[in-house]
């Protein structure tokens, strides 16, 4: 059913509007900015990469892809007014936008990050969108309340609306020392995280998807205790083969599925014909990570 802008307006959405009937998420993104263009210049694309690359890349990608996720996270700088204007995504699969702020530095591309404040909550639910969804980057030398106070504001500009809140805590090293352990800070970002009052939790996986299912099983386990909401998997880090092992471990030890981009579609960029690569390479890629994700669901 398709709903008028007025009847989105009072809707409250909730997490089966971005599930699978089987109640998993299968959920690709193409959120991925500054870093989607150092992408297609390490594939060869001529330089400088223009925003246009990006677009029409991110359009093609949900046009071909959306079919077959249970919701797709994209971005308002790149491409959000392009994909509600060509309605490239298909009726059964949910809008998620990014509703962060990527801020450069040190020589990366995202070295901080605020809630974007151009991302309007209300325009955003007019035109489709069911979630939002923040980056938070998790240094153990930085303030945990900015954090916390972080994450709670962005819940509540959330439910406020009746979008779903969507965190997505990813570890860095800490601004001081040298010391770093991945798997630890993993652990600390969801022990603080975990229960703040967001809708879904995406997270890394712990030892990028490598190691024996034993190791795997035991470090997925770990998150799960920590984590008092659904979480998800995302795929930056984790060789593409291994991504789909590395989802039904986590929905073994309590995850509800993906919210992934890299390990469905990074092969393709910059090669011809991207239509085409897609629909050959990503399309099947995409399907069976569905497959997985039901075939877990209905073990439970």
């Amino acid at each position: 059913m398709t709903l008028n802008s007025e009847e989105r307006s009072m809707t409250h959405y909730i997490l089966k509007d971005i599930t699978r009937p089987s109640g998993g998420f299968a959920m690709l993104a193409v959120d991925q900015r500054e870093a989607m263009r150092l992408m297609f210049a390490a594939a060869g694309a001529s330089l400088p990469v223009s925003d246009r690359v990006l677009t029409e890349f991110k359009v093609n990608a949900a046009s071909v892809l959306s079919p077959y996720a249970s919701a797709i996270l994209i971005d308002q700088q790149f491409c959000f007014p392009h994909i509600v204007e060509r309605q490239a995504v298909a009726p059964g699969c949910g809008l998620i936008v990014a509703a962060d702020e990527f801020i450069p530095g040190n020589g990366i591309p995202v070295d901080s990050v605020a809630i974007d404040n151009n991302v309007d909550p209300v325009a955003m639910k007019r035109d489709g969108a069911k979630a939002l969804k923040l980056l938070v980057l998790w240094r153990s030398d930085e303030d945990p309340q900015q954090r916390l106070d972080m994450v709670k504001a962005f819940n509540t500009r959330c439910h406020r609306h009746g979008l779903l809140s969507i965190i997505e805590p990813v570890v860095r090293p800490p601004r001081r020392g040298d010391r770093f352990d991945r798997e630890q800070a993993i652990l600390d970002a969801a022990t603080e995280l975990g229960n703040s009052g967001a809708d879904l939790y995406k997270v890394e996986m712990p030892l990028y998807g490598k190691g024996t299912q034993s190791d795997l099983l035991a470090a997925a386990q770990k998150l799960n205790d920590r984590i008092a909401m659904p979480w998800v998997i995302l795929s930056s880090g984790i060789d593409e083969k291994l991504f789909p092992r590395a989802v039904r471990v986590a929905m073994q030890a309590g995850a509800s599925g993906f919210l992934a981009g890299r390990a469905v579609w990074s092969s393709v960029i910059g090669l011809p014909d991207t239509d085409l690569m897609l629909r050959d390479v990503s399309v099947p890629r995409l399907q069976r990570l569905g497959e997985i994700v039901d075939e877990m669901m209905a073990k439970r």
